[in-house]
């Protein structure tokens, strides 16, 4: 289905492939109103592209500087049960060690 885009649902995003605005055909030539140029609005157009994009960009990188630091946070948290275990089993094998020693002095 080939339709022509609207204003809100341009067929492009790319404001250089869009048509440009051209002056009322409803208006008599002599109206009050003064012609637009384009090259405002295309301009304007192309900013406001740019800054939207710009701000997806600093969106996914916040977004991505987000999940860094949790995963940062998560190792962290790893290391640091992995540690206390270790601590854990350190300190069981020290007591089977001293009751070891022990009933070999008590013998």
């Amino acid at each position: 289905m080939n339709t022509a885009g609207t204003i809100d649902r341009p067929l492009t995003h790319d404001p250089k492939k869009q048509a440009p605005m051209k002056p009322s055909t409803s208006e008599p030539a002599g109206s009050a109103t003064p012609d637009s140029t384009t090259t405002g609005a295309t301009e304007a157009r192309q900013n406001r592209n740019r800054e939207m994009q710009l701000m997806q960009e600093a969106l996914a990188r916040a977004h991505m500087h987000d999940r860094l630091h949790d995963a940062v946070r998560e190792r962290r948290a790893m290391r640091l049960a992995v540690a206390q275990r270790m601590q854990r089993r350190a300190e069981r094998a020290s007591l089977r060690a001293r009751r070891a020693l022990a009933m070999a002095v008590m013998q």
